[in-house]
C-alpha cells in the first residue's frame, strides 16, 4: 500500500492556489460516446419492446434466467417478509431513522395559498403532489437502504399517490435491508430491474411498469446517462457526481476524528473527494499522521487511499475568514464546520449541500438518521441546487380569478403591453373585458 502521506497539500497564499484548486475540483460526469450510444439503444429498445426488452436486458446484464416480467415483480408481502428477516437492531434502526426523516420533511410541506385584492380579484398558488414517483436503488450487496428512506419518505410526505421502486438483483442477490426499508418507507410497487433499462421503463412505461412523473435516486454512469436522456419526458432529481466532504477546522478537534470524517466519504469510491481546510499548519500535519495511522485499519483501505491521494487535499489558509471563502468557492456536498462556535460562521456560508455544525456532528449522522435528506448537490452545484426534499415531489399552479372590476383595470395595462409586442389578439382579448365607465357596462 502506498504511503497515504501522498495526499495533496495546498496553501491559499500560493499565487497559483486558484489554479491548483480548480484542477483539484474538476470533475466531468460526461459519458463517453460508447456509453452514450449504448444507453440510447437501451432506451429505444424499452420504448419499442416494453417488458420483453426488460426481460432480455435483465438476463444479459444481471445474469438472471427469468422467464417473464412476472419474475421481476416483488409483491408487498415480500417487503413485509424482509422485515422479519433482518435483525431486531436493524429493524429498530431503520424505524428510528425513518421516523426522524419523516418528522424533518413534514416541516417542508407547502400548502396552497390565496389572497384577495381590494377589487375582489383573487390570486394565489395551488400546491399539488405528483401522481407517481420512480425511485432507483442500486442493487446487489453494495446497496443502500438509507437511500430508500431518503428518497421515498419525502415523496410520501408530499402526498405522492404511488412510489415505484426499481432495484436490480444481480445474480439473484437480494438485499433484505433495502426491501425492509422500502416496506417501512411505504413504497407501493417494486420491480427487480436496474440500469438504463429501468430508468427508461419508469420514464416511458411498459406493460408492467407504470410511467412515472419523476425519477430520483443514485446509480452508475449508465443510470446517470439515462436520466439525462429522459429528462423532459419526466423530471429527475439531479445528475450526481462522486461524494464529497469539506471539513473546516480551527485546529482544536481530535485529529483522529477529522481523519475518520474524511475517510467516511473517501470510502464511497475512488473518485470521492475529501478536503480539510485549516489555518493551523501544525494541525494539518497531525491529521496527515492520523490518516497514516488509521488507514491500515479500514476495511476499504485501498479505495480510501486511492480517493485521498487522487482527489483529496489538506489546505492551509490564512485565517478562518479565508477558510470560509475557500468553502464557498468549493460549494461542497457536505460541509463540516468543526470549530468552537459554528454559529458565528454560519451566516457567511453561501454554498453547501448540508452543513454539519460543531465538533460532535459527524457527516455520517446526516447520511443515516439525523433527519435532513442525504441526497445533496455535488460537483459545485450547491451554488444553485438544494437537497432533495418534499418540494421536489410537489408542483405549483398559479391561481388568477379576476373580478369584473379587476379584469377591467388589468385589461388596460395588458392592452398597452400586448400592442407594444404587436400581439393584437392578446390586446383585444383583454380589451373585451374593459368596462366602459361612461356606459357603465
Amino acid at each position: 500500500m502506498t504511503a497515504p502521506t501522498a495526499i495533496r497539500r495546498l496553501n491559499a497564499a500560493d499565487p497559483d492556489f486558484a489554479h491548483h484548486l480548480d484542477h483539484l475540483l474538476s470533475w466531468e460526469s460526461v459519458s463517453d460516446d460508447s456509453v452514450n450510444q449504448r444507453v440510447l439503444d437501451i432506451i429505444k429498445a424499452v420504448r419499442e419492446r416494453g417488458d420483453a426488452a426488460l426481460v432480455d436486458f435483465t438476463r444479459q446484464f444481471d445474469g438472471l434466467d427469468v422467464a417473464s416480467m412476472a419474475d421481476l415483480i416483488l409483491p408487498r408481502e415480500r417487503l413485509e417478509l424482509a422485515l422479519t428477516r433482518i435483525t431486531v437492531p436493524q429493524r429498530e434502526a431503520l424505524e428510528k431513522a425513518a421516523a426522524r426523516v419523516r418528522s424533518y420533511h413534514e416541516k417542508q410541506k407547502q400548502d396552497s395559498w390565496t389572497y384577495t385584492e381590494a377589487d375582489g380579484t383573487v390570486l394565489g398558488q395551488k400546491v399539488t403532489p405528483l401522481d407517481r414517483a420512480g425511485l432507483y436503488v442500486p442493487g446487489g450487496k453494495a446497496s443502500y437502504p438509507s437511500s430508500v428512506l431518503m428518497n421515498a419518505i419525502p415523496a410520501k410526505v408530499a402526498g405522492v399517490t404511488e412510489v415505484v421502486m426499481v432495484v436490480p438483483t444481480p445474480r439473484g442477490e437480494i438485499n433484505e435491508l433495502v426491501l425492509a426499508a422500502a416496506c417501512i418507507a411505504g413504497v407501493d410497487r417494486v420491480f427487480t430491474i436496474g440500469g438504463a433499462q429501468a430508468v427508461a421503463a419508469l420514464a416511458y412505461g411498459t406493460e408492467s411498469v407504470p410511467k412515472v412523473d419523476k425519477v430520483v435516486g443514485p446509480g452508475n454512469i449508465y443510470v446517470a446517462t439515462a436520466k439525462r436522456h429522459v429528462f423532459g419526458q419526466v423530471g429527475i432529481d439531479m445528475i450526481a457526481g462522486p461524494s464529497e466532504i469539506l471539513v473546516v477546522c480551527d485546529g482544536h478537534t481530535d485529529p483522529d476524528w477529522i481523519a475518520m470524517d474524511l475517510f467516511s466519504q473517501a470510502e464511497h469510491d475512488e473518485d470521492a473527494q475529501a478536503i480539510l481546510v485549516s489555518p493551523d499548519a501544525e494541525f494539518l500535519d497531525k491529521v496527515a499522521a492520523s490518516i497514516a495511522k488509521l488507514l491500515p485499519t479500514m476495511e476499504r483501505a485501498q479505495i480510501i487511499e486511492t480517493s485521498i491521494n487522487g482527489r483529496g487535499a489538506l489546505i492551509k489558509v490564512r485565517d478562518m475568514e479565508q477558510a470560509i471563502e475557500v468553502a464557498n468557492r468549493i460549494a461542497p456536498e457536505h460541509l463540516e464546520l468543526s470549530v468552537a462556535d459554528p454559529q458565528v460562521w454560519l451566516p457567511l456560508i453561501r454554498h453547501a449541500g448540508a452543513i454539519f455544525m460543531g465538533r460532535h456532528t459527524s457527516e455520517a449522522l446526516g447520511d443515516y438518521c439525523a433527519g435532513p435528506n442525504h441526497v445533496l448537490p455535488t460537483s459545485g452545484t450547491a451554488r444553485f441546487s438544494s437537497p432533495l426534499g418534499v418540494y421536489d415531489f410537489q408542483k405549483r399552479s398559479s391561481i388568477i380569478f379576476c373580478s369584473e372590476q379587476g379584469a377591467s383595470e388589468l385589461g388596460k395595462t395588458a392592452s398597452v403591453l400586448a400592442r407594444g409586442e404587436s400581439l393584437t389578439a392578446h390586446a383585444r382579448s383583454a380589451e373585451y373585458r374593459i368596462v366602459d365607465e361612461q356606459k357603465g357596462n
